[in-house]
């Protein structure tokens, strides 16, 4: 049964690369300081590839699991803490799923027993950035699907780093009816020229667009560490339905943001700013305009 507040624990994380195991282990320990806020952390959001590292290329292929091994992992380590309450959890991994590799994320509920921990969704990257510094293409899959799934606390949809500079996919899922965004991601701090890092100024951008435009909360989860000698930013941003910034991460440092969600506030933002209504009014016509492209694409 869904509740309409929350607390939500953001977590800035820095894998050890390639080290699953000890990964796993750093993960437990923020399970058990997200217990132990107060109020407890409801659910916890870690970053794009937390478990073995963002930049790994061709160790995909040895370091991607189904997402049902990973789960039944992070259930038993949840369950060796002792809790007395269910915490549920988005964390983003490499996938090995029907003979392709994915960078994916899962969403799932712990429960105090591991047999009752339930896996709920896993969202698989829909766009891939192949440019700069970055060659997913080369080694990983493309998901299809950007889908809204039911949790215990809100009607909620992942989408991973690249899939959220695209302002389409908010779009998408917010007339699925989605109330919140999870956004993983891991992102190389570059662009110096002025005061803020290009990255992160573009991501304060997007998401409060994204969060203001279809009146939904947005809650980021960025990596932060160094691998190969790229820096991870951090500095995640959470926002409200009104496109405010309700918390800011630290650049470049581990840490666990928590924050209270008022799903209310949901409802409140779209009768006062009703813009994803006037989208859903006209959505028809907005199909007929994709398809024509699409048409046209085919022809030539």
């Amino acid at each position: 049964m869904e509740t309409t507040q929350f607390t939500l624990g953001i977590v800035q994380f820095k894998p050890v690369k390639g080290q699953y195991l000890r990964n796993l282990e750093s993960i437990q320990a923020v399970m058990h300081q997200a217990l132990n806020t107060t109020p407890p952390v409801d659910v916890l959001v870690f970053p794009e590839t937390a478990t073995t590292g963002y930049f790994v290329q061709g160790g995909v292929r040895e370091l991607a699991m189904p997402a049902e091994h990973l789960f039944a992992d992070l259930a038993a380590r949840y369950e060796a803490l002792s809790p007395n309450r269910a915490m549920d959890i988005c964390i983003g991994f490499y996938e090995r799923y029907e003979g392709e590799y994915y960078n994916s994320a899962l969403y799932g509920t712990l429960e105090p027993k591991a047999e009752h921990s339930r896996l709920v969704h896993v969202h698989r990257k829909f766009f891939l950035p192949t440019y700069g510094v970055f060659e997913e293409e080369r080694f990983v899959a493309r998901g299809t699907r950007l889908d809204v799934f039911p949790t215990r606390f809100a009607k909620a949809a992942i989408l991973i780093c690249e899939d959220v500079w695209h302002s389409v996919t908010s779009a998408i899922v917010a007339l699925k009816g989605a109330q919140i965004i999870y956004v993983p991601t891991a992102s190389p701090a570059r662009g110096f020229q002025s005061e803020q890092i290009e990255n992160v100024e573009a991501y304060h951008r997007m998401l409060t667009q994204a969060a203001s435009e279809h009146t939904l909360f947005v809650a980021q989860s960025s990596l932060v560490g160094f691998e190969g000698g790229k820096g991870f930013v951090g500095a995640s941003w959470i926002v409200n339905p009104f496109g405010k910034v309700i918390m800011q991460g630290p650049l470049g440092q581990e840490a666990l943001l928590v924050v209270p969600i008022n799903l209310d506030d949901v409802a409140i933002a779209r009768a006062q700013l009703p813009l994803l209504s006037d989208l859903r009014s006209v959505l028809a016509d907005v199909a007929l305009q994709f398809d024509a492209i699409v048409q046209q694409e085919r022809i030539g």
